[in-house]
């Protein structure tokens, strides 16, 4: 298992050019497909801490639902997201005990620096 994780969707243009840029760095890592396999409220706290971003900074804002839970509680967002993983913002790369939303796709950079 590589020790960097890519939380995407393979249809999401934005995790296509991350994984183009990973890969013409020679960097190989783990891809999770959270929107198949499903994520855990748990797994998310997590992966958020280590990004230091709150689950309100990656709710998806174009998704139904997403603008009544703005202001709702940090426990509630993340719960939704569990619920409908289509809520959170992607992608987000781990690499050890760093993350990024790598919005734009050079943000993950910021893991290899």
């Amino acid at each position: 298992m590589s020790d960097v994780i890519v939380y995407e969707k393979r249809t999401c243009t934005t995790c296509r050019q991350v994984a183009d840029l990973l890969r013409s760095r020679g960097i190989e890592y783990d891809d999770v497909q959270y929107h198949v396999e499903g994520i855990s409220e748990a797994r998310i706290r997590e992966v958020l801490a280590l990004a230091g971003i709150s689950a309100r900074d990656t709710l998806r804002m174009r998704e139904d639902g997403a603008a009544e839970l703005a202001e709702a509680p940090e426990d509630e967002i993340v719960a939704a997201m569990a619920a409908r993983p289509e809520l959170l913002q992607r992608p987000i790369v781990v690499r050890g005990d760093r993350a990024v939303l790598a919005r734009p796709p050079e943000k993950v950079l910021e893991l290899f620096e």
